[in-house]
């Protein structure tokens, strides 16, 4: 955990607590429906509070400008905003300021690093990029819990350097074990991709076992870090990997924006995935030299308001403290897993209540398709999310074409989880599944 975070000491966010800061969401005072909202698909995007709202709204309107290119007065203020946006984020997960990258999101930056680990298997960046480069007899290794975005840019990179891509199975819960990982890791593995959180069964990973498994080999290890830096503590250098990537807009931040983490010797071994202005240093009309990172990942007109507005909502949640929320958020997803497991024809996809997991839970309906499910809560109100959530080998392997996903955030009352178990529990009578 950062400084910028919070301690162990942060109060703990009951529902009353909740309730204030449901307070500071404009779009959460709506009613859908003649119902008010009770919106439980933080796990796809997060509401932005006012303070977020106005802080890329106070920048539009005070010091719009370019960053790093005028010598005027707007420009120098802009330039400000933009670094001191960077070094309140970069505490914030627990890194150095150069080892923060902006990017256009989580997937944007984990194609950053896979792109770049192509360049270099191509001979880009020298001597200098040799530890990462890949070819025939290597391994790229992931999960089968994957989301795409941690998927499709491993099977790209495999297809262009001729390295094998393999994966953990999970089982018939969705999940898997390090135990399960742990036979994978031989001395051929290269890169090691896997989320921190599934964004489908809330499954936290084992972290320090994976990081340990692949220095003994030594595999670049890279963390999809997308469903545990809005939702709980996270101190990169701590955690030890190698890369990691998450997005403004699931932590009441903006969208357009993403972030790739790099430690420096890392960062400073990949080459660029996307050229052009800002990121170089010396262009003629044979060749270019490049910026060092993390500038040399930033190419183009950069995303200035958006990176402001991302640090406002990380103040805005370490004033609250990642720990509480993280307590939170866990004993509504607890909670969600075991009184909807207890409902007849209700299957959660992951472990069971005994075991930690995020605040989510992705279920199935016996006989009632996830999409008529979420029409359904619709109805009553609830915003829920219904598809395959990006991760259609998962669902291929439990046998379904979707799932329906209910999850929670700092907002998230007790009061909206009756309400969702209630409505849930009349579904299958609804539609006649239960006859």
């Amino acid at each position: 955990m950062t400084d910028t975070q919070s301690s162990l000491s942060s109060p703990a966010l009951t529902d009353a607590r909740a309730l204030e800061l449901r307070a500071d969401f404009p779009i959460l005072s709506q009613q859908v429906h003649g119902k008010p909202l009770a919106y439980l698909d933080f796990g796809a995007t997060a509401q932005r509070p006012q303070a977020v709202l106005d802080a890329e709204l106070e920048f539009l309107t005070r010091h719009n400008s370019a960053v790093h290119r005028g010598a005027h007065e707007l420009a120098a203020l802009a330039t400000g905003d933009f670094e001191e946006a960077r070094e309140v984020v970069a505490e914030f997960v627990g890194a150095d300021f150069d080892e923060i990258a902006w990017q256009a999101g989580a997937t944007d930056a984990l194609n950053t690093v896979a792109n770049g680990i192509a360049a270099a298997s191509r001979g880009r960046g020298g001597a200098a990029s040799a530890p990462l480069r890949l070819g025939a007899g290597d391994e790229i290794l992931i999960t089968e819990a994957e989301h795409h975005a941690n998927l499709v840019p491993w099977q790209e990179l495999a297809l262009a350097t001729g390295a094998t891509l393999r994966y953990v199975p999970v089982n018939d819960r969705g999940t898997w074990t390090i135990d399960d990982l742990r036979p994978l890791v031989t001395d051929r593995t290269r890169v090691i991709a896997f989320a921190h959180v599934s964004n489908v069964t809330g499954l936290i990973a084992p972290v320090a076992e994976i990081v340990e498994l692949a220095a003994s080999v030594g595999a670049i290890t890279v963390l999809d870090a997308c469903q545990s830096v809005p939702h709980r503590p996270v101190n990169f250098h701590e955690l030890g990997v190698d890369f990691a990537a998450f997005s403004g807009h699931k932590m009441a931040g903006p969208n357009g924006i993403g972030v790739l983490y790099g430690r420096r010797e890392r960062l400073e071994q990949l080459p660029p995935a996307r050229t052009g202005g800002s990121m170089i240093e010396i262009v003629t009309m044979a060749e270019t030299t490049f910026m060092a990172p993390p500038t040399r990942f930033e190419a183009g007109t950069q995303p200035v308001s958006q990176a402001v507005a991302l640090a406002a909502a990380c103040r805005y949640l370490s004033a609250i403290g990642m720990d509480a929320i993280r307590d939170h958020e866990e004993a509504l997803g607890a909670r969600m897993v075991a009184e909807l497991n207890a409902i007849e024809g209700i299957t959660v996809i992951g472990n069971d209540a005994s075991v930690p997991r995020s605040g989510l839970a992705a279920f199935i309906v016996d006989g009632v398709h996830a999409h008529d499910v979420s029409q359904y809560l619709d109805a009553a109100s609830i915003a829920v999310r219904a598809g395959h959530h990006c991760a259609q080998p998962l669902h291929r392997r439990l046998g379904v074409t979707a799932s329906t996903r209910a999850s929670s955030y700092l907002t998230t009352t007790n009061a909206e989880i009756d309400a969702l178990l209630e409505a849930v529990s009349g579904i299958r009578s609804y539609f006649g599944a239960d006859r």
